[in-house]
């Protein structure tokens, strides 16, 4: 890197519950900013990333999206016991093999959505107010995912492959990104290249 880079300051704020589990597990609202977030799982006095994502609205406003992805079976679905433990466990596999298996799903749906509840119970969410410009945003949660699926094992078991991203163009001068947290993430780096 040369002087000419530019650093951000990236101050991750949680844990918080998913939006309508706090009464499950005690843990405050996420605020109502926009930026970056991560969904994190409890790991060995610390957090263990399973996606970074990104939104131009407020963060809740994103979950509701989520949940109702996760209850109609479109995501994966994990075992909450073994995420914890930095073991990918799947109790249901969404994307492109849900939206061909909905007979399955609607077989098995009280089961995988237990086991929903009980992951949106278990996560962990942290928040970076970065603001809202796309490409930056669009950068970090590249960089962050793209970097977590290089480190050794579990960092890179538990979270999701094939996401898409948009990390940066060749056109794009790099940046830096310095992660501050009061909490240990496991897998994220104090420095970043974005």
């Amino acid at each position: 890197m040369n002087q000419e880079t530019t650093v951000i300051q990236v101050l991750w704020d949680g844990p918080y519950s998913w939006p309508g589990f706090e009464d499950d597990n005690y843990l405050p609202k996420i605020p109502r900013v926009p930026g970056i977030y991560l969904q994190t799982f409890e790991y060995q006095q610390g957090y263990l990333i399973y996606a970074a994502g990104l939104t131009q609205r407020p963060v809740p406003v994103r979950f509701r999206e989520h949940t109702r992805h996760y209850m109609n079976g479109d995501y994966n679905v994990l075992d909450l016991t073994a995420a914890q433990q930095g073991i990918r466990k799947e109790i249901w596999h969404g994307w492109g093999y849900a939206r061909e298996h909905r007979d399955e799903f609607e077989g098995q749906k009280s089961k995988i959505l237990e086991a929903v509840r009980r992951q949106l119970a278990g996560f962990r969410i942290f928040v970076a107010d970065v603001g809202t410009e796309r490409r930056l945003l669009e950068r970090i949660e590249a960089s962050i995912m793209n970097h977590l699926s290089q480190q050794p094992s579990p960092y890179s078991d538990v979270p999701d492959e094939g996401m898409m991203l948009a990390p940066r163009w060749n056109d794009e001068p790099p940046m830096l990104m310095n992660n501050r947290s009061k909490a240990k993430l496991y897998g994220l780096p104090e420095c970043l290249e974005i």
